[in-house]
């Protein structure tokens, strides 16, 4: 069994105070370890869902067949308690969730920041999108370009969350957000997983 140095166990109770002190559970002028308390609200719903096409391009500039997925949204919001016991009303963020899987519900998705793949709408109403030898034609309601390099079920979660934190700011300014956690499931037990941490 191999033996803990002196220096090693200093080092590691010097980077377990920073640790603690970082997160506020460590009274800077006691020493002592303070306790924390936090709440949050977790959503997953069966209709936090939507359809949609897609393709991901890997690394070594290979693609995926256009295809779909059935994907699925669960959300975890940590704030501070209102004065009524609540983080927010679930009543009042479901809806706001719904909207956004619906608009991308039944669209195909486009990567608009991918720096090979090109995309444009034509006067008759059809997008084109071209990545490397490949051509795909489709009506341009059809499509959705979103603001992401690659259609990845992590990026899709970043989308979705930072729209939600948006949308939540502008309709709940009273709230207060620490945190948001948003996943975005594309066949069961895997997902792409979205954080936000009010750090200010």
């Amino acid at each position: 069994m191999q033996r803990t140095s002196a220096r090693q166990v200093s080092c590691i109770r010097e980077q377990a105070a920073k640790l603690r002190t970082v997160s506020g559970l460590l009274d800077s002028e006691s020493g002592t370890i303070c306790r924390m308390e936090r709440w949050s609200i977790e959503i997953d719903k069966e209709y936090f869902k939507f359809s949609a096409a897609h393709f991901l391009i890997f690394p070594d500039g290979s693609a995926e067949r256009l295809h779909g997925h059935n994907y699925r949204v669960r959300v975890a919001i940590e704030g501070d308690l209102t004065e009524h016991g609540l983080v927010l009303d679930f009543k009042r963020v479901k809806p706001v969730v719904r909207e956004l899987v619906d608009e991308l519900d039944e669209h195909w998705l486009v990567p608009g920041e991918h720096p090979v793949l090109t995309y444009g709408a034509r006067d008759d109403g059809v997008m084109e999108v071209r990545y490397k030898e490949r051509y795909y034609a489709a009506p341009v309601e059809d499509v959705i370009v979103l603001p992401i390099n690659n259609t990845s079920s992590e990026n899709l979660a970043s989308w979705v969350g930072r729209q939600l934190k948006e949308r939540l700011a502008e309709r709940f300014p009273e709230a207060s957000l620490c945190s948001l956690c948003v996943s975005v499931e594309e066949t069961s037990g895997q997902r792409g997983v979205y954080r936000y941490d009010d750090v200010s």
